[in-house]
């Protein structure tokens, strides 16, 4: 993989991850369209490890805070579900779940989920009444991201909407929920990464992780400030958009 590449792929995750169209099925479908060579899945978590340096950043103060309140345990209670899952279909998440039609099938499925939660919830609650139960159901649609195309971020601040939490308190349980799965993740495929580092993709591996980084801590200011004005209809129309463009090129490549 080359420099530009690895820059390009950056950007995606670190876009990707918080805003609610899927990292994992850009990680996936933006090669894939422009013929790049596929790049295997421990790439895609040294990429995710960026956006994790991201969230820790950002949320520095509230980890202080988080480490000894009770939203600790909800985050750690909400990513038990999420990690089970991602343990148990590790093989298919690395095989057959890397599939463009798939990919752009849960897109557009999930667009439509998402605009329907969101417009008729009323969304009233802040954080400060996340409950075991809340964390619970947030952490069990969480594990639905296994599947490219859902989006972790998406699905989770769905589910806290459809739970009546407000749009920017439903974002900022799911960016801090971001931090325990990714990094198990990293932690599983550590060796992996480790063999990519030691290799000659080892450059290509560090820039993607500095760009996923950055990138990541710019969309996790952007979306909460847009949040507070705004609906997920963009995002729902961008996720159409892009299901439709894999959809038409996967029948043109008949």
């Amino acid at each position: 993989m080359d420099i530009i590449q690895s820059v390009i792929l950056g950007i995606v995750q670190g876009v990707g991850e918080f805003l609610p169209i899927s990292s994992s099925a850009h990680l996936i479908a933006v090669p894939w369209l422009l013929g790049w060579q596929a790049h295997s899945l421990a790439f895609d978590v040294a990429l995710h490890a960026g956006t994790l340096v991201a969230v820790l950043a950002y949320f520095w103060k509230d980890w202080l805070g988080i480490i000894k309140g009770r939203l600790l345990w909800y985050i750690i209670v909400a990513s038990v579900p999420g990690a089970v899952i991602g343990k148990l279909l590790e093989e298919k998440a690395e095989t057959v779940f890397r599939s463009p039609l798939l990919i752009a099938c849960a897109m557009s499925a999930f667009a439509v989920v998402f605009y329907f939660i969101d417009m008729s919830s009323r969304k009233t609650r802040t954080l400060k009444s996340l409950n075991f139960l809340d964390s619970v159901l947030i952490g069990i649609s969480q594990a639905l991201a296994i599947i490219p195309g859902v989006s972790r971020s998406g699905v989770t601040m769905a589910t806290g909407i459809g739970l009546k939490f407000d749009r920017e308190a439903a974002a900022r349980f799911s960016f801090l929920l971001s931090a325990p799965i990714i990094l198990g993740a990293t932690v599983l495929k550590f060796k992996d990464i480790g063999t990519l580092a030691s290799g000659q993709n080892g450059l290509s591996l560090f820039i993607g992780f500095i760009v996923s980084a950055v990138t990541g801590f710019i969309s996790i200011g952007f979306l909460l400030r847009y949040l507070r004005k705004h609906s997920f209809t963009a995002f729902v129309v961008y996720r159409i958009i892009f299901s439709m463009v894999i959809f038409l090129v996967l029948f043109l490549r008949k």
